[in-house]
């Protein structure tokens, strides 16, 4: 990597491709056997109920997508180092840790009703969490563009390993995906909303039907939110890095064409080629 490039940016290019190596790994056997079972199941609710999950998480999403009630106040963050940024990141996912296990603990106290509708609260923590996100590393969420990287950073986090891949490769070459983008007006038509819902039920199942349990719901509740806050975090910062070191790369060598995430093996000690 350029000699220009900070010792702290030298060591975030090192653990994003520790973590890329890990979301390019196949499905272990544990998921592959939970997604067979959730499958199974999948197949026996009827289909006006996958109708109505897929309304709810749509209504949810869209929400954040095409109104003004998730953008923060404040401007994009200008002028920052990364190290800067990733601080204040840090600080950020910390607070919605908080807020969404104390969020957990509430509602899995409450019972089932209650633990029934910390889905879609914990829906609206998570978009003005990656919002909030986006304006640390400098990007405007006015523009609907920033909002769909929103919404792939979303997917990335909580789909199955299978799907990761291609989506860590759309967001790793955002600026030939962005070329690609529908308008702004049409692009809800072109969102797979099903697809989006299951992968997102599928992956938070098992630890959101635990705090429906009576008795032990307010601390499976404040368990699970803290845990999927912590995921999201990790998989938002490191999106928005890859766009960083992309972009740094970019500027310094001036070659269009230029990609942080590589093709190339990496070997076990999470390093690429020298000419990385």
């Amino acid at each position: 990597m350029n000699d220009r490039f900070t010792v702290y940016e030298r060591q975030v290019a090192k653990e994003l491709i520790r973590w890329e190596k890990e979301l390019r790994k196949p499905p272990g056997v544990i998921e592959k056997t939970s997604r067979a079972v959730q499958s199974k199941i999948n197949q026996v609710i009827p289909d006006k109920v996958h109708a109505t999950i897929t309304a709810t998480v749509k209504g949810i999403v869209q929400t954040a997508l095409f109104g003004i009630d998730y953008i923060p106040k404040s401007e994009p963050l200008v002028s920052m180092s990364l190290a800067l940024r990733d601080h204040r990141a840090e600080e950020l996912i910390s607070f919605y840790k908080k807020l969404a296990a104390a969020e957990g603990a509430g509602t899995g106290a409450g019972g089932i009703l209650l633990g029934l509708a910390d889905f879609p609260i914990l829906i609206g923590i998570k978009m003005k969490f990656l919002f909030e996100l986006a304006h640390i590393y400098g990007h405007s969420t006015l523009d609907y563009r920033e909002r769909l990287f929103i919404l792939y950073v979303f997917q990335l986090a909580f789909s199955g390993q299978n799907k990761k891949p291609a989506l860590l490769r759309t967001i790793g070459e955002w600026e030939e995906t962005v070329k690609s983008l529908p308008p702004a007006d049409t692009y809800a038509q072109h969102i797979n909303w099903r697809q989006l819902q299951q992968e997102y039920r599928d992956t938070i199942d098992f630890r959101k039907m635990l705090q429906l349990l009576p008795g032990i719901g307010a601390v499976v509740g404040a368990w699970a939110n803290y845990g999927l806050l912590e995921e999201l975090g990790r998989t938002g910062m490191n999106c928005f890095r890859l766009r960083w070191m992309d972009e740094a790369i970019r500027r310094e060598q001036k070659l269009p064409e230029t990609r942080w995430i590589t093709s190339e093996p990496i070997d076990d000690k999470g390093e690429a080629n020298e000419n990385q």
